[in-house]
């Protein structure tokens, strides 16, 4: 088959029938958010898969299915979260190094209250400095930018941090 024809197959499968598969979808997901997203997946599979995809009404049932397979994939992978993000709270309230709340020190909280003040590209940079202790050339491949970039945004990052420091500083409590 032409990729002309597999093209107009699955554009006219699209037209057809995502507002159904949405639907589908909506009905069976929480949060309904979701459901753009997997609506998208599964016309992503339908692209990749368009030459397996029946002619006619069939194709709706066919969607119908990949629609189905991918709400099981998206439900497992949303338990396995779950799971996981279980077991790490369940280790992180075990760590002796982890400060809790009013148990933090060392003007900690300070030091968060000028984080908040400053873009958030700011706080990515310097988070990932200083919490996880990367160089600029690695937060250069985290981010996907260019290591001489990274080192200008830290700097102006720190300078502008010091500043909210400062600001901190200069307001009576």
């Amino acid at each position: 088959m032409s990729p002309d024809l597999l093209a107009h197959r699955f554009e006219h499968a699209y037209r057809a029938h995502s507002a159904a598969v949405l639907g589908y979808l909506l009905r069976r997901t929480e949060p309904p958010e979701d459901a753009a997203d997997l609506t998208a997946e599964v016309f992503t599979v339908a692209w990749r898969r368009v030459a397996d995809m029946p002619p006619g009404d069939e194709a709706r049932l066919w969607l119908y299915g990949v629609a189905r397979n991918v709400l099981s994939n998206h439900r497992r992978s949303r338990l396995r979260r779950h799971r996981l993000a279980d077991r790490l709270r369940e280790h992180l309230s075990r760590s002796p190094h982890v400060h809790h709340g009013d148990a933090r020190h060392d003007g900690a909280d300070h030091v968060r209250a000028a984080l908040a003040t400053l873009p958030e590209r700011d706080r990515e940079v310097i988070a990932l400095t200083a919490w996880e202790g990367m160089t600029p050339a690695e937060i250069a491949v985290v981010l996907g930018l260019d290591p001489g970039t990274v080192r200008s945004r830290l700097s102006r990052a720190r300078t502008r941090l010091r500043a909210a420091l400062a600001d901190q500083d200069r307001i009576p409590c």
